[in-house]
């Protein structure tokens, strides 16, 4: 079973820095994608970057570029997300997910909010 498990949410002041971690099991994924996607009650659920799991390669929203960099430990099943410069608009539930490329698999998120 296909598990994506992700954790380092919670609540930063505007500047500030959080690290997303997502733990994934229950498969091989390279030649996966990975990606962060992050969703704000009223909106709908945006892309935020990803990875290429067996290359590397990243893309990113313009909105986040500069100050986010998803990275991956293959020997971890790991993806990170290192989130600098928060803003407050930055504030949603952040998901992982793997697909080839659209997503098949999801996590159950991790809320981060970003103060004023």
């Amino acid at each position: 079973q296909v598990q994506l498990v992700e954790s380092g949410g919670g609540l930063v002041q505007a500047g500030g820095s959080l690290r997303l971690s997502c733990v994934a099991s229950g498969r091989t994924f390279s030649g996966y994608m990975m990606a962060w996607f992050r969703h704000t009650p009223g909106k709908e659920r945006e892309f935020v970057a990803n990875i290429n799991y067996y290359r590397g390669t990243t893309n990113y929203a313009d909105f986040v570029k500069g100050r986010f960099i998803i990275s991956r430990d293959n020997a971890k099943n790991t993806i990170k997300l290192q989130m600098n410069s928060l803003k407050p608009e930055d504030t949603a539930v952040y998901y992982c997910a793997a697909g080839i490329p659209t997503p098949i698999y999801w996590g159950q998120g991790t809320q981060v909010t970003v103060s004023s």
